[in-house]
C-alpha cells in the first residue's frame, strides 16, 4: 500500500521558480535516504496574486511518514529555505491511501 501526503503552500509569483527548484533539486533528493520514501510530485498554478503549490509525497506506510515528519505527522514540515520563500501555507498535511493507473506501454488513444 502506498500513502500519499498532500500539502499546500503559496508563494509570491517572484519566488515561485525558486521554490519549485528548492523542492525538486534539494528537498526531494535529500529525502531519498528516508526509509519508505517512494517519490514526489509538485503541482503549481497561479492563484490570484500568488502562486499555489501542492506537494504529493509518496511513502510505503504511515510509519515511514512518521520517520520523516515525527509523531505529529499531520503537521507541516517546513524547511528553513522553504520558510523564506513561502508567503503562507497550510499547517497540516493530509494522508491518503493511493491507487494508481497507467496505460499499458504502446497503448494509443483512439483517433477522433
Amino acid at each position: 500500500m502506498t500513502i500519499t501526503r498532500l500539502w499546500r503552500g503559496w508563494t509570491a509569483p517572484s519566488d515561485a521558480d525558486a521554490y519549485e527548484r528548492f523542492l525538486l533539486e534539494e528537498l526531494f533528493p535529500s529525502m531519498h535516504g528516508i526509509e519508505g520514501f517512494l517519490g514526489a510530485d509538485v503541482l503549481r498554478r497561479p492563484d490570484g496574486a500568488e502562486t499555489a503549490f501542492v506537494t504529493l509525497t509518496r511513502f510505503r506506510s504511515l510509519d515511514d511518514i512518521r520517520a520523516f515528519a515525527g509523531e505529529a505527522f499531520e503537521q507541516a514540515v517546513i524547511e528553513p529555505r522553504a520558510a523564506e520563500l513561502l508567503a503562507h501555507y497550510e499547517p497540516r498535511a493530509a494522508h491518503f491511501e493511493t491507487s494508481s493507473f497507467a496505460p499499458a506501454a504502446g497503448t494509443q488513444r483512439p483517433s477522433a
